[in-house]
Order: structure tokens, then C-alpha cells, then sequence
């Protein structure tokens, strides 16, 4: 399924016109976002045209604020697109974004990208929503626009989890308390990084626990802990404890992310490695000493075990 970067003012593309239209920033693609893909694609169904997802590059807010600090996102682009079409979009359409972009006024936005540009016959957003410059325009000025262009329109309500909806926000504050349980609960699937091997110490290899030290990874790491993960390597899962943090045994401060692979003999070195992080087992601390660390490392070794169902 086709992923497209557009610019609002390029030629309408061949293969979107005629469908239903969400657009969002889509980070992470948590349970709430699917609800919008599932029922744009219901609307596709009736209008007889493809299921569209709109999203951005760069972030809006990098554009708006030039000198705010950039904030790492829960998925790539690429895995982004991925997810939306898994939910259900027929295409994803990444919009590169500008200042020419963000200052659109509502009604601009509506009819030179959601009817011109993407040839929209229907819209559906979330509750929430707001688009245009100064985000002006909020789903009942969609509503009305989308009448008046003789759009079907549909709102989204909330996907409440624990009394709040479900949101971006929730997701990253949840992984940076460590709590990735609670992550995966509200994406509805366990959170995943990606990276590349790099070398290390290699003191994990002399006390009999190696590990993979990931690097390059460019989305949300979870807060400090041991985690019990699924590791992904050539094609190939693995059960894994990770370590994200400080090693204060050996009086180390830097913050890494160290992944033992459970019964894997090898050398993955500049190779890539993804890591899905399923429970927090334990939090990172100091130990006496070599031998205490070994034993804590082994129980690690069992929860996660127990945790990922692995024999």
C-alpha cells in the first residue's frame, strides 16, 4: 500500500481522489488514532474511494517554534505509515510541512488540501482537532466547511482508558515513568525501539551475561529499569532482559541500553536490532558486588522468562 510525500500546492496524486480523509500528527498510532483510520474506512466503503491518512513532516511544532527543543517521537516515519495502513488506510499521505502550510486558514486548508489536493468526498476527526493558522479551526468549523462543500463529516469521541482518553501524551509519559505496561495498554500493542549495535565494555561477556548495546535510536526510550523485552534480530525473536540507564555497580553514569539476549550465541555488531519492552521487572541500583550482580542478573534472566511466556 502506497505511502506519498506531498507538498499542499503539488498536483493532486492519481489513486487518493473520491475517499474519506483523517488527518492528524498520528504519533505513535495509539488505540484512539486506529478508531479514526477504522471509521475513515468505513466512510471509504460508502463514498467508494480509498481510506486516506494525512500526517506531517516535520512535526508541526518544529515549524511554528523554530527554537524549541526537539522532542525524540514515539515511531519513525516509516513505521508510522506502516501502522496507519495496518489500521486500516488504504493510503498515507505525509504532508512536508511549512510555514506556508500552517498559515491556511480553516477554510483555506479545507478546500485547496482536503478537496483539491486530496479530492476528499468525506473527512473524519477526532474530537479534539484543531487545524488551520493559529489553529483556528476546530471539528464543528470542520463540520460546517465540510457541509458547505457537501463533504460527509464524522467527529470521533473520545477513546477513554482509565476515565482518560487515550493520547500521545499519556503514551510518552507513561513510557518515561518506566511504565511500559501501561504504554502498551493505551497503543495497544507492546512499545518498540529500534537501533544499531554498537561496542561496549564487553564486561557482560566475562560474567557470563552478554549484551547488545543499542545506539542511534531515534524515537522515545523508556525511563531507567530492567525490562523484559522481545528482541528482534536478522529476521529472528528473541526473549531478553534490557537494562535502560546507569550501570552503578561499576560506577558508569552514562545512560545506556543494554539488551541480553536469552540463549543467543553470536556477534551483532553493527547490525540492526529492534526491542519490544512488554514489563519493567525491576528498577536500576547499585550492587556489593560482582557475585550479588550475577545472582540479581540470573533472577532478571527468570522473570523475563516468565514474563515473555519463554522457556
Amino acid at each position: 500500500m502506497p505511502t506519498t510525500g506531498l507538498d499542499w500546492t503539488a498536483d493532486p496524486p492519481p489513486g487518493f481522489a473520491g475517499g474519506a480523509v483523517t488527518v492528524g500528527n498520528f504519533d505513535g498510532v495509539h488505540r484512539g488514532h486506529r478508531e479514526l483510520v477504522a471509521a475513515a474506512a468505513r466512510w471509504a466503503k460508502q463514498v467508494g474511494g480509498p481510506a486516506v491518512a494525512v500526517t506531517f513532516d516535520p512535526p508541526p511544532y518544529q515549524v511554528l517554534v523554530p527554537d524549541a527543543p526537539a522532542r525524540a517521537p514515539l515511531t519513525t516515519l516509516a513505521d508510522r505509515a506502516d501502522l496507519l495502513h495496518a489500521a486500516g488506510a488504504d493510503r498515507v499521505v505525509v504532508l512536508r510541512t511549512t510555514d506556508e502550510l500552517l498559515g491556511l486558514t480553516p477554510e483555506e486548508f479545507v478546500a485547496r488540501v482536503l478537496v483539491r489536493l486530496l479530492g476528499a468526498r468525506a473527512v473524519v476527526e477526532g474530537y479534539d482537532f484543531r487545524f488551520g493558522r493559529g489553529r483556528a479551526g476546530d471539528t464543528a468549523a470542520l463540520r460546517g466547511l465540510c457541509d458547505a462543500a457537501g463533504l460527509g463529516f464524522e467527529e470521533v469521541p473520545p477513546l477513554n482508558d482509565g476515565g482518560e482518553p487515550v493520547s500521545s501524551s499519556r503514551v510518552r509519559a507513561a513510557l518515561l515513568a518506566g511504565d511500559v505496561a501501561a504504554a502498551a495498554g493505551l497503543l495497544g500493542r507492546p512499545y518498540r525501539i529500534a537501533g544499531t549495535v554498537v561496542g561496549g565494555a564487553r564486561r557482560g561477556r566475562t560474567i557470563g551475561f552478554p549484551t547488545a548495546n543499542l545506539a542511534d535510536v531515534p524515537t522515545v526510550v523508556p525511563g531507567t529499569g530492567v525490562y523484559a523485552v522481545r528482541a528482534t534480530a536478522d529476521g529472528v525473536v528473541w526473549p531478553a532482559a534490557a537494562n535502560v540507564g546507569p550501570n552503578p555497580t561499576f560506577s558508569e553514569d552514562g545512560r545506556k541500553i543494554e539488551v541480553h539476549l536469552i540463549g543467543f550465541a553470536g556477534d551483532l555488531y553493527g547490525r540492526p536490532l529492534a526491542a519490544e519492552f512488554v514489563d519493567k521487572l525491576r528498577d536500576t541500583r547499585p550492587f556489593a558486588g560482582v557475585n550479588e550482580l550475577i545472582e540479581q542478573l540470573r533472577r532478571d534472566v527468570e522473570a523475563a522468562k516468565t514474563a515473555l511466556g519463554a522457556s
